[in-house]
This record gives structure tokens, sequence and C-alpha cells, in this order.
């Protein structure tokens, strides 16, 4: 006999006179919900209207913060991060959400310059909303009939973009899954034995990529059993563009070691330089070596939207997989990354099946190749492909293109700003700044201390933008220059004042050093 602590003796004898039939099994009365629903449906009322008040309606207005900064502990502190044995009231919850959005970075704001992704769409929003809220699980199309097609959808209209006739593809958790997604599925078309025997026996698989691919390649490699040492960067220009004599040379090298060469990744629009790999060259020595071609298009894929800016993509239509993800310069909310596939032969299913017969029954009453859940190695999977559809349908394509031109309309106008300013230096014609202090223009760069100097500036001013709540901009280093500034043009809510507030704000917070 399970004896209860009184409080809970109470509430069951509560709950037992309400209920006459009640049915009590190990202490718990199983009669009825245990949710109480007009309670909830409340706090979500007013959730959201805490929500449409300080996030949505503030989206663009300058004279909010971008970040109320805090230290990791005092904001511990301050959020009441401890879980307890009993609940919390409504208010102190609703407090809470107050304190988490006011805390946070802003990242709709108008001067979040930070990530390759920022601004807010209202459609995508509003489809972000519906899915929290259905809670659905992309993988069959008994329990997912709609999102199902609209990925369906989606992706036939990306490869199209792409220039593909025909093809394949699948929506990920980020740019860094679609491309260790084909990286396998390039080994797997490599050598389809893999998938069954494992790696034991397998030559050493070598592949190539540019030394300013995105860091995700050397995880995949790791994570993969291919091993880093197997990922071979190819040489770049001076704007940051593989060059193609420098990967010929470096596949010619893999097989008189005796390696075997499997794929080639390219870049369209690197994290740091904003670099496009020259696809058509690249796809020449592809076809010449019977590589698999994957471009990680993730950034600057959305180019291919824009009539005017595509050609900066030019020769993809020649990849074997792309990797595009319409939450950076397009605005479908993170996360929103599809991986495309030339192959339509069912390639991706080949790779990753598992038959799952509890899930993927082949006698169901409808037609089963719309259950594509195990295209993924996932198995519950977001409906990401929403958002992207939905905003699609507001905007149409011309509105989508409309946001890519001024982005970099606006990204042209900074440049020629910095070129007029003097402490301002422009590394690249590829809207990346380097700040020199005013104070230290004059001074002798080749200079030990001033370089060690000149290093901190960058992060100087990241921090004191970052406390003052201005605003966000992210700085490096970059084979041997010191940290400059990366200045990212996203957000539709960013205009011409905005860039100019950025190079006025910059010499405010740096006009003593």
């Amino acid at each position: 006999v399970k004896i209860l602590p009184p409080k809970s003796r109470i509430f069951v004898h509560e709950m037992l006179q309400k209920k006459k039939n009640a049915v009590l099994v190990d202490g718990v009365i199983l009669n009825g919900p245990i949710m109480d629903s007009k309670a909830g449906e409340k706090f979500v009322e007013e959730a959201c209207k805490i929500i449409m008040e300080e996030v949505i309606q503030k989206a663009d207005d300058v004279t909010e913060k971008v970040c109320e900064w805090q230290a990791p502990e005092t904001l511990k502190q301050i959020l009441d991060l401890e879980m307890r044995d009993t609940g919390e009231s409504h208010q102190k919850l609703l407090q809470l959400c107050r304190d988490v959005i006011q805390y946070s970075v802003k990242t709709s704001h108008p001067r979040f310059f930070n990530q390759l992704y920022a601004g807010i769409d209202y459609y995508s929003l509003v489809a972000r909303f519906i899915t929290e809220a259905l809670n659905p699980s992309v993988y069959t199309y008994e329990v997912s009939p709609v999102f199902l097609l609209v990925e369906e959808a989606v992706i036939k209209k990306m490869i199209e973009f792409i220039g593909w006739e025909e093809g394949d593809g699948i929506f990920n958790p980020g740019g860094s899954v679609s491309n260790m997604y084909a990286m396998n599925l390039a080994r797997y078309k490599f050598c389809p034995e893999i998938k069954e025997k494992g790696l034991s026996g397998l030559p050493r698989l070598v592949l190539f990529t540019s030394e300013e691919c995105h860091y995700s390649m050397k995880k995949a490699a790791s994570f993969l059993g291919i091993g880093t040492e197997n990922v071979y960067f190819i040489k770049t220009d001076e704007r940051g563009k593989m060059i193609p004599e420098e990967l010929e040379k470096q596949v010619q090298r893999a097989r008189k070691e005796g390696s075997a060469p499997f794929l080639v990744c390219a870049t369209a629009g690197t994290t740091v330089l904003g670099a496009f790999d020259p696809l058509d060259k690249i796809a020449d020595i592809c076809e010449k070596h019977g590589l698999w071609l994957h471009v990680d298009a993730s950034w600057g894929g959305s180019a291919l939207i824009s009539r005017k800016h595509c050609r900066l993509l030019h020769g993809i239509h020649r990849a074997d997989s792309v990797a595009w993800n319409p939450h950076k310069m397009l605005l479908a909310g993170i996360q929103c990354c599809a991986l495309l596939v030339k192959d339509n032969s069912g390639l991706l299913k080949k790779c990753y099946s598992a038959k799952a017969a509890y899930l993927f029954q082949q006698d169901k009453f409808y037609d089963v190749s719309y259950d594509t859940g195990d295209k993924s190695i996932q198995c519950s999977r977001r409906p990401d492909a929403f958002k992207f559809w939905l905003m699609w349908k507001a905007l149409g394509t011309t509105g989508l293109e409309e946001r890519v031109n001024r982005a970099l309309a606006l990204a042209r106008y900074l440049v020629e700003e910095i070129k007029k300013r003097e402490g301002f230096q422009l590394l690249l014609e590829s809207h990346k700044i380097q700040f020199l202090p005013k104070s230290a223009v004059f001074l002798c760069v080749k200079s030990t201390s001033f370089f060690c100097l000149y290093f901190q500036v960058a992060p100087i001013i990241k921090e004191r933008m970052m406390k003052k709540g201005s605003m966000m901009l992210g700085y490096q280093p970059h084979q041997g220059k010191v940290n400059f500034f990366r200045q990212v043009v996203i957000s539709p809510h960013v205009s011409r004042e905005d860039m100019d507030f950025l190079l006025d704000e910059i010499e405010l917070l740096a006009k003593d050093l």
C-alpha cells in the first residue's frame, strides 16, 4: 500500500469529489485531462502580446538597443535559472518572458550585422508560429501531408533556379549538416558497399576544398571517419577564390600517393571574404577526374534569385549537389537549409534509408512515395520549407529578388563611403572593412609593437559597441592581416542611414584610441 503525503491526499480527495467515477491507478487519477486548458490558453495569449509589443513592433526601431549587455554571472542572477519542485506562477513566467526578450540579442534590429543572418520577415514568422503550434514532424504523409507537399514544391523550384532539369533534395538543420550529407552521399556514390561493410577495406579517400571553405568540411570529414588529414585545402587567389590550377595539381598529387579522390567542394560565398569559386573551371576538373562536385552555396545561393547577380554562380548547374540556406540572405528564419541533388534516381534514399517497418510500411492506403523521411538521417524533422514557401508566396520571386539586389546595392554604397573616409581601409571589394584609428595612420606599420596594438583595435571597438548596445558587427583576423570588421548586409530593414551610422559609430567609439 502506497501512503501519499498529506498535500497529495488532499488533492486526490478534491479530485475524487469532482469525479465520482474517477479511476485511480498508482495514486494517479486517469479521468479527464491533466492540463488546465483555459489557463494555458490565457498564458499563450498574454505571452503573444509581449512578443508582439517587445519583439515584432520594435524590430525596426533604431532607438532600441541591439543588446542589453550583461556579464554571464550577472545574467544568471537576473534570469533566476533554477528549476524547482513546484511550478512558478503565470505572472512570474510572463516576467521571465520579458526578461528573456530584454537580455537577448535583437537579431531583427537594423543594426545587427554580426552574422550571416539578420532581420525579420513577417510571413516567415507567421509560418513558424503555425508550425510551432501544430508541432508536426516531416517524415510520412499520414502525419504531415501539407508540409511534405510544401517541401516538394519548394525543392522543385530551387532546383529550377540551379538550372537542373530534375533533381532531389531535403531540408536539414543547417548548412553544416547539408555539407555532411553531400560528403557522405559522394562517398556512397563512389563506393556503395560502404553502407553495409563500413570503412574497412576502403582505400584512403581524399576530398578537396578551398582554404577559404566553411569549417564544417573538416567537421564532416572527422564525423564520417574520412579524417581531417584527408581534406586537401586548395590555395586561393587574393580575392579568396579557389585556384583551379592548384586543384588540378592536388588531384594529381593524391593519385600519385595512391589515394582515392572522390569529392570536390566549391564555395559560393565564403564566410569571411564572400568569395565565389570559379564553378565552371572546377566542374571541368571534376568531369576530367570523375569527382563529385558539391557547391556550398549556403550563403551565396540566394543570388540565384537575382537576374542581375546570378552570374556570380555561373556553372552551378554542373554541380552534383548544392547546399543553399534561405535563412541567410532571404530571411526565411533560422533554420531553413536545403541540400539539393542533381541525381533523381533515388540516390538520397538508397544512401540513407533504414526501411523502418513501423514507420515506412509499404502497404499503406496511399502513395508511399510521399513518405520521404527515409531520405533523411533524422527521424523527427521540422517543416522548415514551410517558412520559405509562405514567404515566397507572399513576396513572389520578384520580391525575393529585390531583397538580394538591395542588399548588394547597400554593400556597394558602403564600399564607396569607406573609400572617402580617412581612417578606414577597405581590404577587399567584397566589403570587408579594416579600421585604423586616426592617431595610428602616421605610425610605422612595420613596427612589431604597433602591429600588436593594431590587432587590438577591432576587439576594443566591438566591446564598446556591445556594452553601449548601439550595433553589432563581427571581426576576425585573416591570413596575416590584423583584426578587421566583416560587414554583412541582409535585412530589408537596413537603410543607407544605417550604413552611415555604422561608419560614424566606429569613429565615435574609437576616438580615444
